[in-house]
């Protein structure tokens, strides 16, 4: 099993930056993917941010060139600094994995933290 931990959501002005940070924990053969989503209020969950083991990275298209993902493979943690948010990126934002573990050595299966609330006021 797979723990995600995520923190420092808050309250931020428009125009400011906040920087998440997900922390994996548990027993687990490997993560070979690391992603953040979000969920505004009456909208489905987005993806936002990904990152691989081997560092490769991929972003939604309202977020290329404000946010940036990355990740600490020592400690298990990746992060997500957001800059330049606006009000409508008030949402809550959730980290998940790709880990393989003893019960499903072979296949991947996706973990999910419970989430960390980002509110943009303006």
């Amino acid at each position: 099993q797979v723990q995600l931990v995520e923190s420092g959501g808050g309250l931020v002005q428009a125009g400011g930056s906040l920087r998440l940070s997900c922390a994996a924990s548990g027993s687990f053969f490997s993560i070979n993917a690391m992603r953040w989503y979000r969920q505004a209020p009456g909208k489905q969950r987005e993806l936002v941010a990904l990152i691989t083991s081997g560092g490769a990275t991929n972003y939604a298209d309202s977020v290329k060139g404000r946010f940036t993902v990355s990740g600490d493979n020592t400690k298990n943690t990746v992060y997500l600094q957001m800059n330049s948010l606006n009000p409508e990126e008030t949402a809550v934002y959730y980290c998940a994995a790709d880990a393989t573990t003893r019960s499903s050595p072979g296949r991947p299966v996706r973990y999910w933290g419970q989430g960390t609330q980002v509110t943009v006021s303006t």
